[in-house]
């Protein structure tokens, strides 16, 4: 094998060398092999947390979601407490609202005219305005969520995408709850809808193509390098391997030999490129780089990105590539789901690369904090009412105490008299 990696390895850096086809058609057998070669997989503990840190303003939104999906926007608690399976949430639904005061309220109604008055729970004045800031950012982004559904559509083989598809990223991306409706009549220009989205059988066409819009997150580095030096620079992905990890020499030296390919945009046509190419997979990396970048925390679930392999030539083995490029991306198995995410987006468990329409996100934290506060302070007033109430009883427990102790004196005087 070591024999064999040593042979494959002076090919490739020996590449100027062979004119012949026949000696091209054996070096691009052995790239095929190398292509197929597998990184080991290592834990990132800081990348990993990155995602843990939004756990729980990720439960809450499920179940506000949950709440805002109903008729009226109301539900009964019974029901909804039915649903936690579905929401994934690990506790009752009384508790989560009463660590969560500041996301609904409660009242009594009734389901039936003729049945007994049960618990709703419907959205708190609070979330109505958070909702209204939701609305307020996302229209001045409105040209920011427009460009990132035309790059999704500029990158696709044939510029159509299912809309339910579309859909089902939408949270991913930070594409507001009803876009079919608000946005895409706005902008004819740019997107067509043929069929009826909810039914697997519609689909969101690009109508015009604008070239402001095909330029990636990688050349637009290059561009603004390239301003501010003076210096033609060469578009590159940036590639930083995590302490401690190691490549095998036959990886290294294919990296290092892929590396040096000409970058493929992920806006040209590749239909020319063969699927099984060292072009190709830097054309796949290009675009999975270009995914993330577009989306709101710079990562995805790996099995959404599989969703879209037709339209974007995923081969079926496209995980391979977030473990093959370590230093580009990193996938987590965080929570028992892959997760693909960049790198170069991330400092630590912070992420700094940051999108506009997270402001959204950290609005609706503040609601959350806010209302957590609300909820420690209420506990603390009530520790002390009750430490108060322990006191009194425990000064009158004394006073009594004392009282039958000298009782209890004046009998014995009386008896010794």
């Amino acid at each position: 094998m070591q024999s064999c990696t040593r042979t494959i390895s002076s090919y490739l850096n020996n590449f100027g060398r062979f004119t012949s086809p026949s000696a091209v058609g054996v070096l691009f057998r052995f790239t095929q092999s190398i292509s197929s070669l597998k990184v080991v997989w290592r834990k990132d503990r800081k990348l990993d947390q990155a995602i843990e840190n939004d756990k729980q303003w990720r439960l809450c939104a499920r179940v506000v979601k949950e709440v805002l999906n109903e008729p009226g926007q109301v539900i009964p608690l019974l029901y909804l407490e039915r649903r936690r399976k579905r929401m994934r949430l690990p506790i009752r639904i009384k508790t989560f609202l009463a660590r969560n005061p500041a996301l609904f309220d409660t009242y009594l109604d009734r389901i039936k005219p003729k049945s007994q008055p049960v618990l709703f729970v419907r959205p708190s004045d609070r979330l109505q305005r958070f909702l209204e800031e939701e609305k307020r950012i996302n229209s001045e982004n409105e040209q920011l969520i427009v460009a990132k559904l035309c790059k999704l559509l500029m990158m696709s083989k044939d510029k159509v995408i299912s809309a339910d598809k579309i859909v089902h990223v939408k949270r991913d991306f930070g594409f507001p709850n009803d876009f079919m409706v608000s946005l895409l009549p706005k902008y004819p220009q740019y997107f067509r809808l043929v069929g009826s989205p909810g039914e697997g059988k519609s689909f969101l066409e690009l109508v015009n193509w604008n070239p402001e819009f095909a330029k990636s997150v990688i050349e637009q580095r290059a561009e603004e390098e390239e301003r501010l030096t003076g210096i033609k620079v060469r578009p590159s992905f940036n590639v930083k391997l995590p302490p401690g990890f190691f490549l095998r020499k036959e990886m290294r030296e294919w990296i290092r030999d892929w590396m040096e390919l000409p970058y493929i945009s992920p806006y040209t046509d590749a239909s020319y490129l063969d699927q099984s190419s060292r072009e190709m997979e830097k054309r796949t990396v290009g675009v999975f780089h270009e995914l993330l970048s577009l989306s709101l925390f710079k990562r995805i679930p790996v099995p959404i990105l599989g969703k879209f392999g037709e339209e974007y030539r995923f081969s079926n083995a496209f995980a391979n590539v977030f473990t093959r490029h370590s230093g580009i991306f990193y996938m987590s198995l965080k929570g028992g789901i892959e997760t693909a995410l960049l790198r170069e987006a991330y400092r630590d468990d912070i992420l700094i690369d940051r999108d506009p329409l997270l402001e959204i996100k950290d609005k609706f934290a503040e609601l959350l904090a806010e209302g957590q506060k609300e909820r420690f302070e209420q506990l603390r007033l009530r520790r002390e009412a009750l430490q108060r109430d322990m006191d009194m009883m425990a000064v009158r427990n004394s006073a009594e105490g004392c009282h039958d102790s000298g009782e209890q004196l004046e009998i014995y005087k009386d008896l010794d008299a």
